[in-house]
């Protein structure tokens, strides 16, 4: 958000200055990433309530669970055609809307179809709204000339933090589902209608692709070499979400309480490491912060599968989280900055990717764990985060800032 540094510039500039607007611009997109974070956690929270009210099986919410993330994963792409042709400002004020609308409607009472449509729709709004705020942000990114990308993912993080107490503690105290969801709805609608009129313009105002270009392309070796980084890491965040929990249980023998502490730590970890990640991106560049990242994840889940109790695992798992904290708002930002692309289409690509490893993760570890047990299962993160480092030099290709430490 609008650091003090900004609006001691823009009262030196005066009140109609570019620091005030920029300053604007820039709380006004994190506030779209604390309201995306806060709502999609908000939901997960109750997915247990829900299922125990729909008496739906374990199979049958998972089928449920799995249709949001395919209409995520089959709308990046077409959220990228949508923001190359109105531009990215009207993209988010539509999808915002929408997912917070449809917030409201996850717990109600329904037929299972349109309960999977819907959660199929959450998703495309979700996801539409993904690619959107990324390519605000990267608007947002350029006119401050100095890496602030991971800032945004950041206050993503915290807004997942707060809606997951908030929704723990609401259903603590035995209100539904449905009214608690109801009512977040409309607070969430009420407040990003204040932040929609401070969304930059900017993409909107650039000229208009050929309509060739507007189709959705596959990507060239660039983008693609930035997706492989993007699915290794989201792959990674998605093992550790799943099995981090098992692994603890099953493998050291932790208690409930205890089992949750591993997803816990890396959650937090997470978070603190994209609120340090700008300085880094500043000071090392994004080749060599994805080197150090790509190390860290890799070491701290050896720490964990190698090492013996609770401590040591947490430990383990809280380096993977500050490993993996700042790599996709690198690649995210190396994507809406790479030469001859179309940001939107260029993050749309990645964003799919990504997501697609986030959705084959967990299944893999788990395909993996019945043939060599989850120990040596979860070293798939490890080699996937290995090959972060290994291919970092891709996001180089960019030179996103001024400062470039990336040819070490």
């Amino acid at each position: 958000m609008a650091n003090v540094g900004d609006f001691l510039e823009w009262r030196q500039r005066g009140a109609h200055s570019e620091p005030r607007n920029r300053a604007h611009a820039r709380a006004a997109v994190a506030g779209l990433f604390l309201l995306s974070g806060f709502v999609g956690s908000s939901w997960v929270s109750r997915i247990p309530q829900v299922q125990v009210e729909r008496g739906l099986s374990n199979g049958l919410l998972g089928l449920s669970l799995l249709s949001a993330t395919v209409g995520a994963v089959l709308t990046m792409p077409l959220a990228g055609i949508a923001v190359a042709r109105v531009g990215s400002k009207r993209v988010v004020q539509v999808a915002a809307l929408v997912l917070c609308a449809l917030l409201s409607v996850l717990a109600a009472p329904s037929p299972l179809p349109l309960f999977l449509l819907s959660l199929f729709a959450f998703g495309a709004a979700g996801g539409t709204l993904g690619v959107a705020m990324n390519a605000q942000a990267v608007l947002v990114e350029r006119s401050y000339q100095r890496p602030i990308m991971s800032s945004f993912h950041a206050v993503f993080s915290a807004g997942g933090l707060l809606g997951a107490a908030l929704g723990g503690l609401i259903t603590a105290s035995h209100i539904s589902a449905e009214r608690h969801l109801a009512v977040l709805s409309v607070l969430a609608i009420a407040a990003i209608f204040p932040a929609f009129a401070q969304l930059p313009l900017g993409d909107a105002q650039t000229p208009a692709p050929r309509p060739s270009s507007r189709r959705f392309r596959a990507p060239d070796r660039r983008l693609l070499a930035l997706g492989v980084l993007a699915l290794c890491a989201m792959l990674g965040e998605g093992a550790i979400a799943d099995w981090s929990g098992v692994f603890l249980r099953d493998e050291i023998r932790a208690s409930a309480g205890f089992a949750a502490g591993g997803f816990a730590a890396f959650s937090v970890a997470m978070a603190l490491g994209r609120w340090a990640g700008d300085s880094l991106s500043a000071r090392w560049g994004s080749v060599r912060l994805l080197r150090v990242s790509g190390a860290l994840s890799a070491a701290g889940l050896l720490v964990a599968l190698t090492g013996h109790g609770v401590l040591l695992a947490w430990l383990g798992f809280a380096c993977v989280g500050a490993g993996l904290a700042v790599v996709i708002p690198t690649l995210f930002s190396s994507a809406g900055r790479l030469p001859g692309t179309n940001p939107a289409a260029a993050l749309a690509s990645v964003t799919t990717l990504g997501y697609a490893g986030f959705l084959a993760g967990p299944p893999a570890i788990g395909f993996a764990s019945e043939a060599v047990g989850l120990r040596l299962a979860l070293g798939i993160v490890v080699m996937t985060s290995l090959l972060i480092a290994l291919l970092a030099p891709v996001a180089g290709v960019a030179a996103p800032h001024a400062r470039q430490n990336e040819a070490e």
